[in-house]
Parts: C-alpha cells; sequence; structure tokens
C-alpha cells in the first residue's frame, strides 16, 4: 500500500510573513516561493557592510539583538 499526502492551503495575513520567516530562519521571499532580489543587484562583490550584516543574520538570535543594541547605541549618541 502507498500512502498519498496532500499538501493543504492556509491562509495567513500577511503581516505574519516576517515572524514566519523569522522561525524557519528563511527570507520572506523563499518563504512565499520567490527568489531574492538579488538578481537585480548590481554586479560585482557586496558592500562590506552588506557582507557584514549577512554574517549577523547568521548568527544566533542572543547575539543578534546584542548586535542591534550596540548600533541602536552608536546610531543614537551619533544623532546627538
Amino acid at each position: 500500500m502507498v500512502a498519498s499526502y496532500e499538501v493543504g492551503r492556509r491562509r495567513v495575513p500577511v503581516s505574519l510573513l516576517p515572524a514566519i520567516a523569522d522561525a524557519l530562519t528563511v527570507s520572506v521571499e523563499e518563504l512565499i516561493g520567490r527568489s531574492p532580489a538579488r538578481a537585480t543587484a548590481k554586479r560585482g562583490p557586496a558592500p562590506k557592510l552588506q557582507q557584514q550584516f549577512d554574517r549577523i543574520g547568521q548568527l544566533p538570535k542572543a547575539k543578534q539583538r546584542f548586535v542591534m543594541e550596540m548600533l541602536e547605541t552608536v546610531l543614537t549618541q551619533a544623532s546627538r
């Protein structure tokens, strides 16, 4: 006997997509089956800041929060 599975459909509010994507550690684009917008980006190496953001995105959530708090502190001090 062969088991068959049917994939169901579920309606989810658009506002929940970022939280779901974070929980699954994927981008919203990947979650909805679209390729990231990088295909339209400039060619060549990514700027250093973008590379650093990408690396931060790979850190555990607690370390990401720590980096965000540090950035917020620096930006707040710079705007004074």
